[in-house]
């Protein structure tokens, strides 16, 4: 089997408060890219993860790997033998361990079906992992794992991902936040909320990767109608109009930044 890890991007992602357990309550839009990491499997009489692809190096401990850690939870026969392609970079803001476990949950659901307390071992995963196995557009409130249907008018529309190349751990991103909650998600569909939106960790991200900014202004000279960080970055995208406008926005980054282009699914 094979199955592509689509890259998760945060469209929007406001933080309203600092709940009592910790963690932060939130509101964001999640889309999903028609590219990313790509999983193939084989059956084999035990478990196995072999990761290859450029990052495959910031991946130092496989058999912690989350893609491990879903396989483990879940029917799948005596085993599998999995090839991890790792072209998403990692810390990224694209949920790719979370789009990984989230393909291999899928994967299991072609051939072994899922419990139904799938949702709930997804969430003990990580956040984003119960949206990233469904991986379409949907709002996510609480931590991420309460999910919403949202009506969908950018399914198709040319995207643009740019990373820095420097990583940027979430927990750092999170601790700057200003606590300030600036408002709810607004809208009637994807696009209005994406343009009604923002990113409530950019200005965090930015104190700890000041190259976010230059990637931002970069991209906002092209003919994009949105650019924005994605997650608690350092990666930010470009919605373009025509696919056109996106391979040409491609074209002008500076080579030694990640891109990858798509769409939104």
């Amino acid at each position: 089997m094979r199955e592509t890890a689509f890259a998760k991007i945060n469209l929007a992602l406001h933080v309203r408060e600092r709940r009592e357990d910790g963690y932060h309550a939130l509101e964001t839009l999640f889309a999903f890219v028609d590219a990313g990491d790509e999983l193939s499997a084989t059956s084999a009489p035990r478990d196995e993860l072999r990761v290859t692809g450029e990052f495959c190096g910031a991946l130092d401990d496989p058999s912690g790997n989350i893609v491990a850690r879903a396989l483990a939870g879940l029917p799948h026969g005596a085993g599998w033998a999995v090839t991890l392609e790792k072209n998403l970079p990692v810390a990224a803001g694209l949920g790719g361990g979370s789009a990984d476990a989230g393909a291999i949950f899928r994967m299991v659901e072609r051939a072994f079906g899922l419990p139904d307390d799938w949702r709930e071992k997804a969430a003990k995963l990580g956040a984003d992992v119960p949206a990233c196995v469904e991986s379409r557009a949907c709002i996510g409130r609480g931590t991420g794992t309460e999910l919403e249907p949202v009506t969908n008018d950018l399914a198709g529309c040319a995207v643009l991902l740019v990373n820095p190349r420097i990583p940027l751990a979430t927990g750092p991103v999170f601790k700057g936040w200003d606590g300030v909650d600036h408002g709810p998600l607004a809208g009637e569909n994807l696009r209005e909320m994406t343009l009604n939106g923002r990113n409530d960790l950019e200005a965090p991200a930015l104190e700890l990767v000041p190259q976010i900014a230059d990637v931002l202004a970069t991209l906002r000279k092209t003919d994009s109608w949105i650019a924005r960080m994605s997650g608690s970055g350092a990666t930010c995208f470009a919605l373009y109009d025509t696919s056109e406008q996106r391979d040409a926005a491609e074209r002008a980054m500076p080579r030694e930044w990640w891109t990858m282009v798509g769409a939104l699914r």
